[in-house]
């Protein structure tokens, strides 16, 4: 089966420093997303999902961003599912990131 890996917050910290080639989805809802993510997430909802798995590379590392770490968790195990290698959901959410990193937030 496959299945995702947690990433904590420094580790995606440095992987945007460095200039990683990976996909950031953010899965909390539109008003929460519009009012601050993480510069170069980008929102994934029933709607997008489609859309993204048919663009996104299956490669790349995919990290999986929600309020508090946890429901990114199944959509983590979700879209490892769907055959994207290297899955991982962040651990502590947006809330923690935001917390952590007040200057990299993009809204």
């Amino acid at each position: 089966m496959t299945t995702f890996q947690h990433l904590d917050i420094p580790t995606l910290s440095d992987w945007l420093d460095e200039r990683r080639a990976l996909a950031l989805v953010d899965i909390r809802d539109p008003q929460s997303f519009a009012q601050g993510h993480i510069p170069g997430s980008r929102r994934l909802d029933n709607d997008t999902v489609g859309a993204f798995i048919e663009e996104a590379s299956r490669e790349a590392p995919l990290v999986v961003v929600c309020y508090h770490g946890n429901s990114s968790q199944q959509a983590a195990a979700w879209l490892a599912g769907q055959g994207f290698a290297e899955v991982y959901s962040l651990d502590g959410g947006f809330t923690d990131w935001q917390l952590r990193h007040p200057d990299r937030v993009e809204s």
